[in-house]
């Protein structure tokens, strides 16, 4: 697959679990890294490794301060915007907060990006959009009504970037992330996904807690499919393939009673023990949607998207990651 090389990119967000990943994977080659955190939800540790390569430049700033925003986006080629406060229940929980960081953040960045007079700005978009659509698979034209704040700052996001192409000429492309796990992805916290934390939960022999019974499906995407598709985002010029929004998945979906056998399965074979633990099921949680499944019949066409992991082979990796380095 080509790759993007030479260029000076920014990746907001960058010592987030996605962020930190496509600024590892970009310095591989030659691209110069600017990374904006606040370390809100970031971690240190995850870009630790990068902060001795002269290629990398971390600026410890908020998508909120536009004067920040500003600063990180001069002399950039492309803006990755990774940025977020992601989690419906915590946008339940906290509307005001997701909203400021989730629509003002963002619409700080398409200004810089705007005046620094970037390429192009990537940024990652949501499943969620999808809201009460019971379409499936979801296909990039036909949505529902959003079912949480989070759902709604993330559709907006797509609103404001295609005013940004028709009023300033600024190109933009969305993600619309599907259940993205893998490497670095934050195991702790109220707000943790599903995966790290039911791996967490089992290494330490805990009875995981799956909200319902265990029968609503998700379409599992590897972090690996994501870097994939931000590559090509950013290479994308055929005027077709920009200014639009791709669903970023591997296009098959999986219940979360699978999810935990499988989880089982790949973790027992470092400890036995593990296969044996009972799962315990609680209450749906406010905000869900019971089933997500991606067509990604758009991103292959017109980005020649190929995604090379399975969820099954995502999750053999995943499970051995969090072996190795949080056990």
């Amino acid at each position: 697959m080509q790759q993007i090389e030479n260029k000076i990119i920014l990746v907001t967000g960058g010592a987030g679990f996605i962020g930190s990943n496509l600024c590892e994977h970009l310095l591989q080659y030659n691209n110069k890294v600017v990374c904006l955190d606040n370390f809100a939800t970031g971690k240190t540790s995850n870009i630790q490794h990068l902060l001795a390569n002269p290629n990398f430049t971390l600026i410890v700033g908020d998508i909120r301060n536009l004067s920040d925003c500003h600063k990180a986006a001069q002399g950039v080629d492309y803006i990755l915007h990774q940025a977020a406060l992601g989690s419906v229940p915590r946008s339940i929980v906290d509307p005001i907060t997701s909203n400021e960081v989730n629509i003002s953040g963002f619409l700080n960045m398409l200004v810089a990006a705007r005046d620094a007079k970037v390429k192009k700005m990537v940024y990652a978009a949501s499943s969620s959009t999808y809201g009460d659509s019971e379409n499936l698979p979801k296909v990039e034209e036909i949505i529902g009504k959003p079912l949480s704040p989070y759902a709604i700052t993330k559709y907006v996001n797509e609103l404001y970037a295609d005013i940004f192409q028709h009023t300033y000429g600024l190109n933009t492309i969305g993600l619309r992330y599907f259940n993205v796990f893998g490497r670095k992805q934050d195991p702790d916290g109220a707000y943790a996904a599903v995966i790290p934390k039911f791996v967490m939960q089992l290494m330490k022999h805990e009875s995981p807690v799956i909200n319902g019974d265990g029968n609503y499906s998700r379409d599992f995407t590897y972090i690996d499919n994501v870097i994939q598709m931000n590559v090509r985002a950013l290479l994308a010029e055929n005027e077709e393939a920009m200014n639009t929004v791709y669903n970023t998945a591997f296009g098959d979906r999986t219940t979360l009673n699978d999810l935990m056998a499988s989880l089982k399965m790949y973790l027992a074979e470092y400890d036995p023990k593990i296969g044996a633990i009972e799962t315990v099921y609680g209450p749906n949680r406010v905000g869900d949607i019971p089933h997500s499944l991606a067509s990604i019949e758009k991103a292959k066409s017109l980005l020649g998207y190929n995604p090379e992991f399975s969820m099954q082979q995502g999750l053999k990796e995943a499970v051995a990651w969090y072996w190795e380095n949080l056990r």
